[in-house]
């Protein structure tokens, strides 16, 4: 099959999920694997089209399905026993209500330095929803407020392995990167929110969560507030403890490095938070323990399977070959800071994972680094940012984390692509827009 008709392919298999999720309003599982195996058979017929559809369904549940079912129950229990209230209550007890998309931001953004956007999500969604409840503001906009400001950070600090990788492929100093990320990501995030905030002006997007949140802070004695933070705040700080252990080289200089390192596992560090989860129920038996996690984890479980069946979807589009394509016709246009943005954009919308996209976008790069005028220092670090806004667009259907924010908040494929893949592009290009300012005067 020729480039062109793979691509044409590959584009027609996106609009068909968009068009079965958003207008046929068919299962978002089903609309996924039935759009994959058609690809799948059409566009690699050469391949063992069902170990590509297993192994991408998973590789997906195993890198995030017991993410999903730890935060899952971090949030029922957060619910049940009031303590995602009494968070909510005291933030806007701060900065008032008209400022809580911007203070859940805010949140996000710092939350998303240490841990990876898809389990910030989980473990802050559920003060997303009280945000929502007790602010009257609609669920989308304070979705894709905390979805974006996790992901703003996700793409660029080397405290995410993507970046990581790329950074020690190229050679580039961690440090400077990580400063100069934060710096970079912060428009990036602002601009999301703006533009989510200007999307959502005429309300136009209603609440669309398919349940509410609990509102009974008010005929129930809510628990403390760093009671209740603990859940929330102690999966991140492990989390942030092992990535900040890990980027400066220290495993095992000291007999607890080893022990922090387990328990700022991803995995570890969800359950420790579930542990501290359960000191907030009032009744701490069996039987309340056991109806609680169950209802989490009925709850979990549909989000689990479209998450997978969108990184099936995103195995399938990478096996096509279409992003390696895209990106060595790239490379040849000689078009300097903008090569690598390209490069990254173009893989990250066409198989999903903004990890694989800058890596992927870095061993394209490396080589041809003097020919593009970036094999110094400076043009190395702004190589790096690049790929980073590069690897932010577009997250659509082939993302796993287009699907944990869609189905952590409630709201349809349809909203989540109107507001949310639509802000990752507001965002790529800022950032682009920022890198390529700097290139200006620095070069």
């Amino acid at each position: 099959m020729s480039v062109l008709m793979l691509s044409i392919v590959v584009f027609l298999s996106i609009v068909l999920i968009i068009l079965l999720t958003s207008v046929a309003k068919l299962n978002a599982f089903i609309s996924l694997f039935v759009v994959s195996l058609l690809l799948a058979i059409v566009a690699v017929p050469d391949h063992d089209v069902i170990t590509i559809l297993k192994e991408g369904f998973g590789n997906t549940m195993g890198s995030i399905g017991l993410l999903i079912i730890f935060g899952a129950i971090i949030a029922a229990v957060l619910d049940e026993s009031g303590g995602a209230a009494s968070i909510a209550n005291y933030i806007l007890s701060k900065t008032g209500k008209e400022r809580a998309p911007a203070a859940l931001g805010i949140t996000g953004f710092i939350a998303g330095l240490p841990i990876f956007c898809d389990s910030g999500f989980i473990i802050l969604s559920g003060l997303a929803k009280s945000f929502s409840s007790k602010t009257k503001t609609a669920m989308p906009f304070i979705a894709v407020v905390l979805a974006t400001s996790l992901y703003s950070v996700h793409n660029i600090i080397p405290t995410h392995p993507g970046s990581l990788a790329a950074s020690g492929m190229l050679n580039v100093n961690v440090g400077y990167l990580i400063v100069l990320g934060i710096i970079f990501a912060i428009p990036g995030a602002l601009a999301a929110y703006f533009w989510v905030r200007w999307k959502t002006r005429k309300s136009v997007f209603g609440d669309e969560s398919e349940e509410s949140f609990t509102e009974d802070s008010a005929e129930k004695e809510l628990p403390g507030v760093f009671k209740s933070l603990l859940p929330v705040a102690a999966p991140i700080v492990l989390i942030a403890i092992n990535s900040l252990l890990s980027v400066f080289g220290l495993t095992d200089e000291f007999f607890l490095i080893p022990i922090l390192l387990f328990l700022g596992q991803p995995i570890i560090a969800l359950f420790v938070g579930v542990l501290l989860s359960l000191l907030l129920l009032k009744r701490v038996n069996i039987e309340s323990i056991n109806t609680l996690l169950e209802r989490a984890i009925r709850k979990a479980g549909p989000i689990l399977v479209v998450t997978a069946a969108g990184g099936m979807f995103g195995l399938v589009i990478k096996d096509t070959g279409i992003g390696t394509y895209a990106g060595e016709f790239l490379v040849q246009t000689g078009m300097g800071i903008a090569v690598p943005f390209l490069i990254s954009a173009v893989l990250k919308t066409a198989q999903g994972s903004s990890t694989v996209a800058i890596i992927t976008a870095a061993a394209f790069v490396t080589p041809i680094l003097p020919v593009l005028g970036l094999d110094s220092e400076t043009g190395k670090l702004l190589t790096m940012l690049a790929m980073s806004a590069g690897s932010m667009m577009i997250s659509h259907a082939n993302d796993s984390y287009f699907w944990v924010v869609t189905r952590f908040s409630g709201i349809t494929p349809d909203t989540t692509l109107k507001l949310f893949s639509t802000a990752t592009v507001i965002m790529g290009v800022t950032v682009f827009g920022c890198v390529l300012i700097t290139s200006w005067f620095i070069l």
